[in-house]
């Protein structure tokens, strides 16, 4: 038998014939799966630490105080798996909080016509950064750095630093509330049941055209373009994403945190925390949307492990810090990998491809953040 006959006679495993066992254990290895299983020992961690952690009642309040910053996240990866960044998170949060506070005050009838007019102005500042990014070519570090500026200084010369308005209890129940009476854990929280259905529309939207448009922008915006994409339109459209989940995070971090004009610091950099941790690759075109809101849950069980340990609260930004910088240096490292891997000469093909049967060569394979499987 020839070379090639040999060789024709070779077949890989589809990737859905394999075993689940392995399947999971692949996905565990990968920057994005890693972060579930960084998830389940943190909280074995705290549970060991503080046994009434494990209590149903005590989980689904973590879990509901944690989503405005999972749902943060959410935005924050359509710009960074774009190939961009978006600083001005935090300084939107604030500024619809203080929006929410002064424009709906008692009045139950303001509610939905203020809701509307912060989801116009979400979508206002993202449509700014995006264009500004995009048709300008300004680097989005400066154009979020600059708006999360413009809106700080706009905030303070409102409020002039102190809280102000506090909207109807109808409004911040969105925020504070939950359906009652439920088996088990008595209460299911307004914001967790938010950011579920927001997941499963991420989750959606990655697997239609434009999220694969985002992937490929952020993998290699030459080729996309090529290809026919848009580019400055879905970077625009990811802008205004990520400032329309400041703009819900804000609406729920009225309910329980208040509307004072500091709520919302830092967020943007917990945002980016939580998506580098989830395994998002910098610079775009690597990533997978629920291993970001798997990051900002690992984040913030870090944190309630430090406190559970009585590590003082002033070693937070210190402890982020190096999580940006590990996470990031350890995500880099792991794509390289697999795709050295992936192209190494004689490497044997990935799942569910088909040796080649003749000498003739076939066409080039699209760039590899713009598989399906990237943006999963």
């Amino acid at each position: 038998m020839s070379t090639v006959d040999r060789t024709a006679s070779v077949r890989t495993v589809p990737e859905h014939a394999r075993p689940l066992g392995a399947r999971i254990a692949a996905g565990a290895a990968t920057p994005g799966g890693a972060v579930f299983v960084l998830v389940a020992v943190l909280l074995v961690a705290i549970i060991v630490a503080n046994p009434n952690f494990a209590d149903p009642g005590a989980l689904i309040r973590f879990a509901g105080r944690t989503a405005p910053i999972a749902i943060a996240a959410m935005g924050q990866y359509y710009v960074i798996v774009s190939g961009e960044f978006d600083l001005s998170m935090g300084a939107v949060v604030a500024t619809q909080v203080v929006i929410a506070g002064n424009l709906i005050g008692q009045d139950e009838g303001r509610i939905l016509p203020v809701l509307l007019l912060m989801l116009v102005v979400g979508a206002l500042v993202g449509v700014v950064n995006g264009l500004l990014t995009t048709l300008l070519r300004v680097p989005s570090f400066i154009v979020t750095l600059g708006m999360m500026l413009a809106l700080l200084g706009l905030v303070r010369y409102l409020t002039g630093g102190a809280a102000t308005g506090n909207p109807v209890d109808a409004f911040r129940e969105i925020g504070r509330g939950g359906i009652e009476g439920v088996p088990v854990v008595d209460v299911v929280p307004y914001p967790l049941l938010i950011l579920l259905a927001l997941a499963a529309l991420a989750v959606w939207s990655m697997r239609r055209p434009f999220g694969r448009s985002v992937v490929a922008v952020g993998d290699s915006p030459e080729a996309a373009r090529l290809g026919g994409v848009s580019v400055w339109r879905v970077k625009t459209l990811a802008f205004v994403v990520s400032s329309l989940s400041a703009t819900v995070a804000a609406i729920i971090l009225v309910g329980f945190a208040g509307v004072h004009p500091s709520v919302g610091q830092g967020y943007e950099f917990s945002a980016i925390t939580a998506v580098v941790i989830g395994g998002v690759l910098l610079g775009g075109g690597r990533g997978w949307v629920l291993s970001a809101v798997a990051g900002a849950y690992a984040l913030e069980l870090l944190f309630v492990l430090l406190t559970s340990l009585d590590v003082p609260s002033t070693w937070r930004d210190s402890v982020q810090g190096l999580i940006i910088i590990a996470a990031v240096a350890a995500s880099a490292r792991a794509w390289q990998l697999g795709r050295g891997t992936a192209h190494a000469p004689g490497a044997p093909p990935g799942p569910g491809t088909d040796v080649p049967t003749h000498d003739t060569p076939s066409p080039a394979s699209p760039d590899q953040g713009t598989h399906q499987g990237e943006n999963r």
